[in-house]
């Protein structure tokens, strides 16, 4: 959707691991250049493990891509698969004969029969497997005994275990013993830092194709690596719904109330950011108390605001004009009622948080046609409808929006509540920032002409 309002020619921040977008900071590349060596070395079982999100398939994927032709990769990817199951279940990635009576012994010496060819042929086979930390202690067991497969000199079947934390608590149990000595190479993904963070950001924009100034600044980034705990699934989440928060607020630059919008619709949000609130000091309290107490006083009073849920959007908009910002005062003695509802939208959009939500409904290229459409959707609250000047392709037009939403969940759920006629037209959600930055840069453009 904001592709192209920043110049991408792809999407900068999936959280599907590509290759393509592989960030070597972070000490990832020099992680990568240690796990090809350990492989090509090919002794012990090799150990890495990171939090849910901090790049282990990413690394997975970019070992196979560099491991040179001579090495042959077996993936190991469902931790729920019983001992018994883990020999057929490799015979099936090599793509082996296998009776389905078979005996262990015999998957066995399928196996090694296999490898011993693969040897020969100077050849090496490599076991990844994922989730480790999800298996039983009988499964490992069960992989930690394929790597007795060996020949006077080297082992058959080098393994590299990829798992959470949890997996060192499971390997610390002493049934398995034997599984945690035969481990020669140790490696954790330690979570990005801030100035890895504003690197990696940076990359993945100009991989995909942006060409412009910094758009995340180091107190953006600050946000971003507190939210994250710098882990990479988080960071991209983060990334992307922040740049579709400034798309939504027609502006280029990532401010943190974007931070705090992508965070809000971000699933991890409550983990994020524990409630601390109650530690402030009663002083910074009554401060906070204070100045909202004199904008109080320095503004008109505002209507009550919208349900978190409402389909209909039951909010007052009185005919009023805030008093935050002098420069749009106007005295409301028109009695068109067309007029009328444009100040209103005005004084609206003044007293608003910029992260508030409404939907835009249409766009009108002439008063006249305003009457008409307040017949199109009469199934709506009349007074939740707000019309502000605006242009299209040069030319003077009016913006038809409705509602008033505290979240982009709220709006959303509004949005797809919508008759059906409408969401045919294809609404979207605007900001109040957002649209108080167009109207801005269109007034600006009518003083220079």
């Amino acid at each position: 959707m904001y592709h192209e309002f920043f110049g991408l020619k792809e999407a900068p921040f999936r959280i599907t691991p590509d290759t393509g977008f592989f960030f070597s900071g972070g000490e990832r590349g020099a992680i990568l250049q240690g796990l090809l060596y350990a492989i090509r070395q090919g002794e012990g079982i090799i150990k890495v493990t990171g939090e849910v999100g901090s790049g282990k398939t990413m690394l997975c994927w970019m070992l196979e891509q560099h491991l040179p032709d001579d090495i042959e990769t077996v993936y190991l990817a469902n931790p729920n698969v019983r001992p018994e199951d883990v020999l057929p279940s490799i015979l099936a990635e090599l793509e082996l004969a296998r009776l389905p009576d078979a005996s262990r012994a015999e998957h066995l010496r399928t196996l090694n029969d296999y490898l011993l060819a693969r040897h020969d042929a100077g050849k090496q086979v490599v076991m990844f497997v994922e989730e480790a930390q999800g298996m039983t202690l009988d499964t490992l067991e069960e992989i930690r005994l394929l790597s007795n497969l060996e020949t006077e000199r080297e082992k058959l079947l080098q393994i590299v275990l990829f798992g959470q934390p949890e997996l060192d608590v499971k390997l610390a149990d002493p049934r398995i013993r034997q599984l945690r000595e035969r481990i020669t190479t140790a490696i954790t993904l330690a979570p990005f830092t801030p100035d890895d963070i504003r690197a990696y950001l940076a990359f993945r924009l100009t991989t995909a194709g942006y060409r412009g100034p910094d758009l995340f600044d180091r107190r953006v980034v600050r946000k971003i690596a507190h939210a994250s705990r710098g882990l990479t699934r988080r960071i991209n989440i983060l990334a992307d719904k922040s740049l579709l928060a400034a798309y939504t607020d027609n502006t280029r630059t990532i401010l943190p109330r974007h931070i705090r919008v992508a965070l809000r619709d971000s699933a991890f949000s409550d983990e994020a950011d524990p409630p601390k609130r109650w530690l402030l000091p009663a002083i910074a309290m009554g401060v906070m108390a204070a100045v909202l107490a004199g904008f109080y006083w320095l503004s008109k009073p505002a209507a009550a605001p919208a349900p978190l849920v409402p389909p209909k959007p039951t909010q007052t908009t009185p005919a009023t004009t805030s008093l935050t910002n002098p420069a749009s005062v106007t005295t409301q003695t028109s009695s068109d009622p067309f007029e009328q509802r444009v100040a209103a939208t005005q004084a609206w959009l003044m007293r608003q948080p910029a992260d508030t939500y409404t939907i835009q409904l249409s766009l009108l290229h002439d008063p006249s046609e305003f009457a008409a459409y307040l017949k199109e959707v009469s199934g709506l609250a009349q007074d939740q409808l707000r019309i502000f000047r605006s242009q299209a392709q040069g030319h003077p037009s009016w913006t038809v929006i409705y509602g008033s939403y505290p979240t982009r969940q709220a709006a959303n759920r509004a949005l797809s509540s919508l008759p059906e006629a409408l969401r045919k037209r294809q609404p979207y959600l605007r900001t109040a920032g957002g649209i108080r930055n167009e109207t801005r840069q269109i007034q600006q453009v009518g003083e220079q002409s």
